[in-house]
C-alpha cells in the first residue's frame, strides 16, 4: 500500500514537471516558485482569455487549450475566459494600426461555437469541470472613478515602451488612447477572478504582466504568469494563422489534415510538442531522427497531422483524412474527395476563372485569384491553369487544399 501511494505521488510530480516545461516559454516570477506552490497541494485557480475577434478558434488557441487541459488533469481550478468586453476594444499587440472596434453582438456571435470546439479537449462537465466566464460581467460595471483608480497603477511610459507603439510613432501612425486601456482591462480580469495564474502565448507577455502588477497593487497577491511557445517558423511567422489563411478548428478533418501538411518542415517537432499528446520522450526521438536524416520529413508530418486530427475528431476520422490526403495529393486521385459543387449557371455568362472564384468566395478577392493564377496555384482537372479564361465544367483546385466542382 505504501509503495502504491509512493508511485501515485511520483506520477503526480512527473505531471507537474511536464505541465511546467512542455510548450512553455517562460514562467514569472520563476518556475521554481510555481512548482513549489503546485507541489504544496494547493488547488490553484488559473485562466486563459480568448479574444472573440473571429467566429472560430484556431490552432494557435489550441496551444493554450492543451495547456489548460494539463492543469485541469492536475486538479486545478481552470477558467476559460471569453473576452467579450476586451474583444470589443481589440488587442493592439503587434498591430501596425488600430484594430476596428467590434460590437457586443459581434463578439458574442463570434464566440457562439467556442464551447463545442474547446470541448474536444477540455471537460466542461463531470469531474473538476472547466468554468466558462465572460469578462463583461465585471468590466461593464466599472465606473469612471474605478477606472482612474485602476489606471493609476500604470504609466504612459510603460505603454509606450512596447515595440509596435514605437514603430507607429516613427512611422507617424496614430496610437489611440483606448489601445492603452486594453492591457489594463485584461489586467483587471485577474483581479476580478482572483486567480493565482494566467496562461497565454508569449506574445501576450506584456498584457499578462500588467495583471501581475495590478494584482499586487489591488490585492497584495502574487499572480504567476506562464507563457507558451508560439507555433512559428524561423522567420517568426505564425504557422497555421497567416493572414487570410488561418487553420480554424471548424475545419473538416480532411481540411485540418491538409492544413498541417502545408506546415514547413522546421515546425514539425514544435507541432508535436504543442498540439499533440505524443510523449516528450517520443518527440525527442523524432527530433533526433529528423536531424540525422534517418526519417523522411513528409512521413513525420503525416504522423503530426494524424495526431492533431485524432485529438480533435477521433482516430477513425484521422485515418480517413490521411487516406484522402494520400489519394488526392500523392496519387493525384480526386475521385473520393468530398468537395462543394456549384452549377455553371450560378456565374454570369462569360465569367472568367478569376472573377468566378472571387464571386464564389473561394478566394479573398479577384486580385488574390490573379496572384494564385500567376503562381500556378490554380488547377482544373489536375492541370495547372496558365492563363485566365472562361470558367467551364470541371474540378478546380485553388491553392493546396481547396476544391470546387463546377457542374452543369
Amino acid at each position: 500500500m505504501i509503495y502504491y501511494v509512493a508511485q501515485m505521488n511520483k506520477a503526480h510530480m512527473d505531471k507537474i514537471e511536464e505541465v511546467l516545461t512542455r510548450g512553455v516559454e517562460n514562467i514569472y516570477p520563476s518556475k521554481e516558485k510555481l512548482e513549489a506552490l503546485l507541489r504544496s497541494g494547493k488547488k490553484i485557480r488559473l485562466y486563459q482569455g480568448f479574444d472573440p475577434s473571429m467566429p472560430n478558434l484556431h490552432l494557435g488557441n489550441l496551444v493554450g487549450i492543451m495547456k489548460l487541459r494539463q492543469f485541469q488533469d492536475l486538479g486545478c481550478e481552470v477558467i476559460f475566459l471569453v473576452g467579450d468586453f476586451t474583444g470589443m476594444i481589440g488587442d493592439p499587440t503587434d498591430k501596425s494600426s488600430a484594430r476596428q472596434l467590434l460590437t457586443r453582438e459581434q463578439v458574442l456571435l463570434n464566440a457562439k461555437n467556442w464551447k463545442k470546439q474547446a470541448g474536444r479537449i477540455l471537460r466542461f462537465t463531470g469531474e473538476n469541470p472547466v468554468e466558462i466566464l465572460f469578462n463583461s460581467d465585471w468590466s461593464d460595471k466599472i465606473s469612471f472613478k474605478d477606472l482612474i483608480k485602476i489606471t493609476a497603477n500604470f504609466t504612459v511610459q510603460q505603454m509606450l515602451e512596447r515595440d509596435f507603439f514605437q514603430r507607429r510613432l516613427k512611422e507617424g501612425k496614430p496610437i489611440y488612447f483606448h489601445e492603452f486601456l486594453y492591457p489594463v482591462a485584461q489586467a483587471y480580469d485577474s483581479v476580478a477572478m482572483d486567480v493565482d495564474l494566467e496562461v497565454g502565448g508569449n506574445d501576450q507577455t506584456f498584457n499578462m504582466l500588467c495583471g501581475r502588477i495590478l494584482m499586487a497593487a489591488m490585492k497584495g497577491k502574487e499572480k504567476f504568469v506562464l507563457t507558451t511557445k508560439l507555433l512559428i517558423d524561423s522567420a517568426g511567422n505564425k504557422v497555421g494563422k497567416t493572414t487570410g489563411n488561418a487553420l480554424f478548428l471548424n475545419a473538416t478533418p480532411t481540411e485540418m489534415f491538409g492544413g498541417v501538411m502545408a506546415f514547413p518542415d522546421e515546425v514539425i517537432v514544435l507541432g508535436f510538442e504543442l498540439l499533440t499528446l505524443v510523449s516528450m520522450e517520443e518527440i525527442k526521438k523524432i527530433k533526433t531522427e529528423l536531424s540525422s536524416g534517418a526519417v523522411n520529413p513528409m512521413n513525420c508530418k503525416k504522423n503530426l497531422a494524424f495526431e492533431i486530427v485524432k485529438l480533435n475528431f477521433g482516430e477513425k476520422a484521422a485515418q480517413k483524412a490521411q487516406e484522402e490526403f494520400e489519394q488526392t495529393f500523392q496519387k493525384n486521385d480526386l475521385s473520393s474527395v468530398e468537395m462543394p459543387t456549384m452549377p455553371l449557371s450560378s456565374f454570369n455568362s462569360g465569367a472568367t476563372i478569376t472573377i468566378a472564384l472571387s464571386e464564389a468566395k473561394l478566394v479573398a478577392s479577384r486580385s488574390e485569384a490573379k496572384r494564385l493564377l500567376g503562381q500556378g496555384a490554380i488547377e482544373k482537372d489536375s492541370q495547372v491553369i496558365k492563363e485566365d479564361g472562361i470558367i467551364t465544367l470541371g474540378i478546380y483546385k485553388i491553392g493546396k487544399r481547396k476544391f470546387v466542382k463546377i457542374i452543369s
